[in-house]
């Protein structure tokens, strides 16, 4: 076995001594690269952004953001990662490095103050500097303008820096750093870097001190681990694990990676259904789907930020069991079901039928979620409603996803997904009988809104009291009917 290594800027380095639980913050800070920050340890605020190549999209490497303090080193072992420092191009013997693009936007349009999150938001806007897909949106004048708000005229998207916050800058000097940005040059060498491969999984062993990370070529050989240590945990992107880890101290004996297994990275469109791969991060479904299942679409923007996004699951957010994970109720809306596979063979078990108590389910030790499977046709009429303290990057209060079919204004099914409201996500079967086969009118949606508000048995605690829960459940099925008969009056 090769020893774990990684290539930081260019440069290979040993991950040894490093112990297994070691962050890639840590790992970073330890090499003298001290740009990457500790901000909060929990994926949060982004102080220790750092670019990662993955597989691409539009192009065979993407440069991805991650949240350096959430990943384990040995994670990337055989990868490429590059930090601020690494952005920046040398010059001639004894001048200073020059600039790179987004770090000379920043310096000019005043985008940093104190700069402890100046480095992770470099990383994070050089992520979205280098994506193959970015341009410049025409306005109606045929000049150049922003598509909206949130997008800026060279085509930026605002998203990518959604999980990095600034404490003394204050963000407008940001934003306008990341709208002054222009395209890569072509001799630029990590635009170059893009049309190559990025780097092939490797089979990893890396032990010590007793405790061990694993990461295997296949998923037979990974179930085979699993049945062999039932104990083990099991980690994707980390982005769960890795707050484990940081804030509560915890460690284990052993971690089995699963995020680079090529049966659970198929994403599949087929005649009756869409089976998306349980280790692919919600970054690639969100672009490899491209709007083809319109609820996923709603879901992909509210659900933490973007630096999260590159890492997350939707393996990892079904896996941990959380009755406030936010694909949940929308995958029960959409009557997804799931596929575990275990050493000893397949089974495919209704999402509805998954969770069986507070962070428990059906999954038997030494099983994976190898996919999801979400049947077609879908229902027209979807929507996500996520209520929360923020806007993006935070937890959901309550969240309700809807999909109904409705034809010649008559609700003719109705399924409704509902999260923070129960010990478990669950559907809501007695506003789902509600409006089955009732006219899709104001007095139908008040009188299902009525029971809506009774669904579950949501609990008082520090994000919002129980009454307030029932109030938005309610809330948001007027705010359904309300959309969609606009949209029809239209």
């Amino acid at each position: 076995m090769v020893a774990a290594r990684i290539t930081v800027n260019g440069e290979e380095a040993p991950i040894s001594p490093a112990a297994p639980h070691t962050t890639v913050l840590d790992f970073l800070r330890e090499r003298g690269l001290t740009g990457t920050k500790e901000g909060c340890a929990e994926g949060e605020c982004g102080a220790c952004s750092v670019l990662v190549a993955r597989p691409g999209v539009d192009k065979p490497t993407d440069w991805v953001a991650v949240n350096a303090c959430l990943i384990p080193a040995a994670a990337l072992d055989g990868q490429e990662v590059v930090t601020s420092e690494g952005l920046a191009t040398a010059g001639e013997p004894g001048t200073p490095p020059a600039l790179h693009p987004v770090q000379e936007e920043m310096a000019v349009r005043g985008g940093s103050q104190c700069g402890y999150c100046t480095p992770g938001f470099v990383c994070s806007m050089a992520a979205e500097y280098y994506r193959p897909d970015r341009c410049a949106h025409a306005d109606t004048d045929g000049g150049v303008g922003g598509a909206d708000a949130e997008h800026g005229p060279n085509g930026f998207d605002l998203h990518a820096l959604s999980g990095n916050l600034c404490r003394c800058t204050g963000y407008r000097p940001i934003r306008d750093a990341a709208f002054a940005v222009g395209a890569p040059a072509d001799e630029d060498p990590l635009a170059q870097r893009r049309e190559q491969a990025a780097p092939a999984p490797v089979a990893t062993e890396y032990a010590r001190d007793g405790s061990a990370f694993l990461r295997k070529d296949t998923l037979a050989e990974t179930l085979e681990v699993l049945r062999e240590r039932p104990d083990a945990v099991v980690v994707a992107g980390s982005t769960d694990w890795g707050v484990e880890v940081n804030i509560r101290s915890r460690r284990a004996d052993c971690v089995v990676a699963v995020d680079r297994l090529p049966e659970l990275r198929e994403l599949r469109v087929e005649s009756d259904r869409v089976e998306i791969g349980a280790a692919l991060t919600l970054t690639e479904i969100e672009r490899r789907l491209d709007g083809a299942v319109p609820l996923l679409a709603e879901l992909f923007p509210q659900f933490a930020s973007r630096l999260i996004r590159n890492g997350a699951t939707l393996g990892g957010n079904l896996g941990t069991g959380s009755p406030i994970g936010d694909s949940p109720p929308v995958l029960l809306a959409l009557e997804a079901s799931l596929v575990l596979a275990g050493a000893d063979g397949e089974r495919e078990v209704p999402l509805a039928e998954y969770f069986t108590g507070y962070r428990q389910s059906v999954r038997r030790p030494g099983e994976l979620i190898r996919s999801v499977r979400v049947p077609l046709p879908l229902s027209r009429t979807a929507a996500f409603h996520k209520i929360a303290k923020r806007r993006f990057d935070d937890i959901s209060s309550v969240a309700a996803a809807f999909a109904l079919d409705i034809e010649d204004g008559i609700v003719r099914k109705a399924r409704i997904g509902l999260g923070g409201v129960a010990a478990t996500p669950i559907r809501a079967l007695a506003t789902e009988a509600a409006l089955e086969g009732e006219p899709w009118s104001a007095e139908t949606a008040e009188a299902a809104a009525r029971v809506l508000r009774g669904e579950g048995t949501p609990m008082d605690d520090h994000r919002a009291s129980s009454l307030y829960r029932s109030a938005m459940l309610g809330q948001s099925l007027l705010k359904l009917h309300a959309q969609t008969t606009e949209a029809v009056s239209s």
